[in-house]
């Protein structure tokens, strides 16, 4: 008989498990709550739901959270997510997202060379991975209609006030860690962003009643 592997890696489960839901203030679950909303609302209707995370330059914010938003819908076993990234520009992946993510416990493949490389980005054994690279919102690998835009930082989210195609606009600002970028703080700044955003994803995949 075979068997299929359907949990995610075992650092990405033990990591989870550690999540706590006060740690979202009532503040930022309020900001979060539109978010579960779109995607119940999705889930009622046995729609698929496709997210589009949406920063300025696609490199950092937008990319953690289409990651951990795939994560969180298959942790939850939540049928028929669809997690996307895209900037108001394109420019790449910053190297140390990957590295923070490889760290978390994904698996963290480069499928390409050059100024935007291109990542395959597994958090489970049997689920497809996440295909990470810096790309324009309207991008043709990004859906063009019925997604819900998710504005991940403040200068993209007061720059597109009308994301085409998108039939919810939501507003999720992260504080960048770009900041620390060159610092000793680097990659403590990255990781507390990481977790933040699996944290915040967390609360919002764990509202949805199927």
């Amino acid at each position: 008989m075979t068997t299929t592997t359907t949990s995610l890696f075992p650092e990405i489960a033990g990591f989870i498990t550690t999540l706590k839901l006060d740690a979202v203030s009532p503040e930022r679950r309020e900001i979060l709550d539109p978010l579960a909303g779109f995607i119940q609302s999705k889930v009622s209707e046995n729609q698929e739901i496709r997210l589009n995370f949406i920063c300025t330059h696609n490199s950092r914010r937008s990319h953690l959270s289409q990651i951990w938003a795939q994560a969180m819908a298959f942790h939850f076993n939540i049928k028929n997510v669809f997690c996307y990234s895209g900037g108001t520009e394109a420019t790449a992946l910053f190297p140390m997202v990957a590295e923070t993510l490889g760290k978390q416990g994904f698996q963290i493949q480069q499928l390409s060379q050059g100024q935007n490389p291109v990542y395959a980005i597994k958090y489970a054994e049997n689920a497809h991975p996440v295909i990470g690279f810096s790309k324009k919102m309207d991008d043709a690998f990004n859906p063009s209609s019925g997604f819900g835009a998710i504005m991940t930082c403040d200068s993209a989210n007061e720059a597109c006030p009308f994301v085409p195609g998108a039939e919810k606009r939501i507003p999720i600002t992260f504080e960048d860690p770009k900041a620390f970028d060159n610092t000793p703080q680097q990659a403590e700044k990255y990781l507390e962003r990481s977790i933040q955003i699996a944290t915040e994803l967390w609360y919002v995949f764990s509202q949805i009643k199927s």
